[in-house]
């Protein structure tokens, strides 16, 4: 098990939220890119940064994709992977359910098996390393035809690929979740859990067809639900789990500031908020970062922050034991912790 201790300023959590494409940190794009013969845009880490100056969702995906392009073999999958792993478990995270692109990999040329067992190789020791157990989550590129994504699933399940779900992300404005409604039957059919990212730049309308068309769990972001009072309402009372990644709404400019952010609206109306990190290395920060930041500036006590947590074990896919195991150390973390910034 790693030696890097978690942070106690901040509980034990679930990451729900999270691309592992978007842990690869500068320093590590390098390193591969080297390793594999590539040469970059950027003459170095510090011309690379400067670039992460987002002006919306799809100035961001154009880099996150262009930056994926240093990942050629399993090792590179695997390092990836097992860097996300070490930064977690500092965070505190204690369980992750983990997505990939695989279209994203298999425009480049890269085989479907080469990022999977990448991947999976590290994640199946992940418990025992890390003490964080995973789940793999194949998320589809909604910019791309759905008849590519209903193939690549295909190929997953032929292959008897380790994941637990399917989600669906990339760009959101003008590819609405009801595109996808014979994906998501497939993977019903099969067995797996169902996500999907809406109302992030899209409209409520997304989430509301993503639960409806799609018949999703849960919804990755969501924070577009405000903007209609009803389907707030229908959240709460079907206690539908939002991935929320704060941090990642103010870089991309889905709300103006952290201040801003509707978090605290959202608790408010009985919504079920989780807290994630989604693209990390681009965003500014890892969940116990976007923890930290929401406590501060929300005035988060103790007890909301461990709500927060109990949240995203509850909304994670884990079987009972495993959660409540979890679950328990929340509460271990509630009545022990530290006074929380802004609390009384």
């Amino acid at each position: 098990m790693s030696d890097v201790p978690a942070n106690p300023a901040t509980p034990p959590c679930a990451e729900l939220h999270l691309h592992i494409e978007g842990t690869l940190e500068p320093d590590l794009v390098f390193a591969l890119a080297e390793r594999n013969g590539i040469e970059l845009p950027d003459r170095d880490i510090a011309g690379l940064r400067s670039r992460y100056a987002f002006t919306d969702l799809q100035s961001f995906l154009d880099l996150y994709y262009e930056n994926m392009a240093v990942l050629r073999t399993p090792a590179d999958f695997a390092e990836m992977t097992r860097a996300y792993l070490t930064r977690a478990r500092a965070a505190g995270v204690r369980h992750a359910e983990i997505m990939f692109d695989p279209q994203a990999h298999l425009a480049r040329g890269v085989p479907l098996a080469t990022s999977v067992e990448g991947i999976a190789s590290v994640l199946r020791a992940s418990e025992a390393e890390f003490g964080i157990s995973t789940g793999l989550i194949a998320a589809f590129l909604r910019d791309r035809p759905a008849t590519e994504a209903l193939e690549v699933l295909e190929d997953l399940l032929a292959m008897d690929a380790p994941i637990i779900g399917i989600g669906l992300d990339s760009a959101e404005v003008g590819n609405p979740p009801s595109g996808f409604t014979a994906v998501y039957d497939r993977a019903r059919r099969a067995g797996l859990h169902l996500v999907a990212h809406a109302g992030e730049e899209g409209p409520p309308s997304y989430i509301a067809d993503a639960l409806d068309d799609l018949g999703v769990e849960r919804i990755d972001h969501g924070i577009r639900c405000l903007d209609d009072p009803a389907l707030v309402a229908r959240l709460a009372a079907e206690q539908i789990p939002l991935t929320v990644c704060p941090l990642s709404n103010v870089r991309l400019r889905a709300v103006p500031s952290l201040v801003e952010h509707p978090l605290r609206r959202l608790l408010e109306a009985g919504v079920v908020v989780t807290i994630n990190s989604d693209d990390p290395a681009y965003f500014g920060g890892y969940v116990d970062d976007n923890l930290h930041a929401v406590r501060e500036v929300h005035k988060l006590t103790d007890d909301e922050l461990a709500a927060l947590a109990a949240n995203s074990f509850r909304a994670s896919f884990l079987d009972g034991d495993r959660r409540d195991a979890l679950l328990a150390e929340v509460e271990a973390w509630r009545t022990s912790a530290p006074p929380a910034l802004g609390a009384n």
